[in-house]
């Protein structure tokens, strides 16, 4: 669907309907399935549930395994943003026929014939990974990402927003208050809907939470601290700066 039909879907109100669009040759729309939580605000985040969903960092750094996120630069201006995520043997047993377990992806497919993310031979799954380089003047400039499943792609484009946009610089960027939605169905088993649900950090204005909810959004208010793991790394010249998120208290900053 091209964009400027996509653009007229966009009002003034929440909706709280899934209006996907297709792209010609990929496959088929994406539809809910009828045994999927659905309904607004149902269902419950299984991220961090044992052989489910998308490992997690407790709020004081306690985890169980991760996805990690680094963004390097070095004398030479070699710049490289990475998001590894292994850390999920326990979702992966080891298939006895083969003797090793499946890539830890491979839980992104879908079992269902004729979807686009059907499992088949030779295809690759689709990721949530989002280690991102962005070029200024054609030039390497900025490298930055975060973990964190279906909020990676939301709060990397929040900080680059900021950053490019506000004229925030990189540090300012990660502390501001950060928000996620939850209405897609979530790429991780068992894909749990909750429509039309927003979840910001508690450090939002109420006045802004209220507009929110006056616009139709289902709010859920999480601790101060709470939305995005962002590190990132920039050059200028001969410069080099770097920033990381304090939330979870496990993300650094160096230079040498």
């Amino acid at each position: 669907m091209p964009n400027a039909q996509r653009r007229k879907l966009i009002g003034d109100k929440a909706s709280l309907e899934l209006r996907p669009g297709s792209i010609e040759g990929f496959g088929a729309v994406i539809k809910l399935r009828r045994d999927a939580p659905s309904a607004a605000g149902a269902g419950e985040p299984t991220v961090g549930k044992l052989g489910a969903g998308e490992p997690t960092v407790g709020k004081l750094g306690t985890m169980r395994g991760d996805t990690v996120h680094f963004d390097i630069i070095d004398q030479a201006g070699n710049m490289v943003s990475s998001t590894p995520s292994g850390g999920w043997l326990q979702s992966s047993p080891v298939i006895p026929e083969l003797g090793f377990c499946l890539g830890t992806r491979a839980q992104m497919f879908w079992l269902e014939e004729g979807h686009p993310a059907a499992l088949a031979p030779g295809k690759r799954p689709r990721t949530t990974l989002s280690p991102t380089l962005a070029l200024r003047d054609g030039e390497p400039y900025l490298g930055w990402g975060s973990p964190g499943g279906d909020g990676q792609d939301q709060w990397t484009a929040q900080f680059f927003l900021r950053h490019v946009h506000a004229g925030m610089n990189m540090q300012e960027s990660i502390d501001a208050p950060a928000w996620h939605s939850e209405h897609f169905p979530s790429s991780f088993w068992p894909r749990t809907v909750r429509l039309g649900v927003l979840v910001v950090e508690g450090r939002l204005p109420k006045m802004t939470t209220d507009e929110l909810k006056r616009r139709g959004h289902i709010v859920e208010v999480g601790p101060d601290w709470s939305e995005g793991r962002l590190t990132a790394a920039s050059r200028d010249g001969w410069r080099r700066r770097a920033a990381a998120n304090p939330r979870g208290m496990q993300g650094y900053a160096a230079g040498r």
